[in-house]
C-alpha cells in the first residue's frame, strides 16, 4: 500500500482504529448477542446481519492496520515551498485546453478532485510532484496524455 500520508492523516486512522476496536467491536458483540437469543440461527435474518457487520469491521481494521503500518508520513514543516509537495497550492494552466485552475496537491485521504484537492498519487499528482514554477509536464492519463504548465506555487 505505501501511501504518503501527514501525521494529522495519521492521527485520524489511528482515532478511527481506536473506535473500531473498542466501541464498534463492542456494540456488533451486543447485537450479535441478541439476535442469537431469538432462535435458529440459520434463519435469523439479525444474526446474519450482525455477523456481516463483524466481517465488515474486522476487514476495515485491517485496512487501517495496514495504511498505518506501512505509511510514509511527511513532515509539513520540512518541505521545500519552492516545489510542490504535500499541501502545495498553484495555479496552473492545461495547455490544451488553455483551462487555468488553481489547486492543492494533498495525500489520498484529504483528495477531492471536485473541490481541486489533488491525490499525490492520482496521474495529475504524480506528475506535479517536485516540480517548480515555469515547469511543464506531461500527465500520464488513461483516458489520454495531456501538458500542464506551472504557472505559479501560492
Amino acid at each position: 500500500m505505501n501511501n504518503t500520508l501527514t501525521e494529522d492523516n495519521i492521527k485520524k486512522l489511528k482515532d478511527e482504529l481506536e473506535y473500531r476496536l473498542t466501541v464498534k467491536r463492542a456494540e456488533i458483540a451486543r447485537e450479535k448477542l441478541e439476535a442469537a437469543a431469538h432462535g435458529d440461527r440459520s434463519e435469523n435474518a439479525e444474526y446474519k446481519e450482525a455477523c456481516r457487520n463483524y466481517r465488515e469491521n474486522d476487514n476495515r481494521i485491517q485496512h487501517l492496520l495496514t495504511m498505518i503500518s506501512t505509511a510514509t508520513v511527511i513532515d509539513n514543516d520540512a518541505v521545500d515551498k519552492s516545489i510542490l509537495g504535500i499541501n502545495s497550492k498553484a495555479r496552473i494552466n492545461f495547455i490544451e485546453d488553455d483551462d487555468e485552475e488553481i489547486i492543492t496537491l494533498v495525500t489520498i485521504m484529504d483528495a477531492s478532485p471536485q473541490n481541486m484537492f489533488i491525490s499525490i498519487e492520482s496521474d495529475l499528482g504524480k506528475a506535479l510532484c517536485g516540480k517548480k514554477v515555469g515547469d511543464i509536464v506531461e500527465v500520464n492519463a488513461p483516458a489520454e496524455n495531456y501538458t500542464v504548465e506551472i504557472l505559479e506555487i501560492l
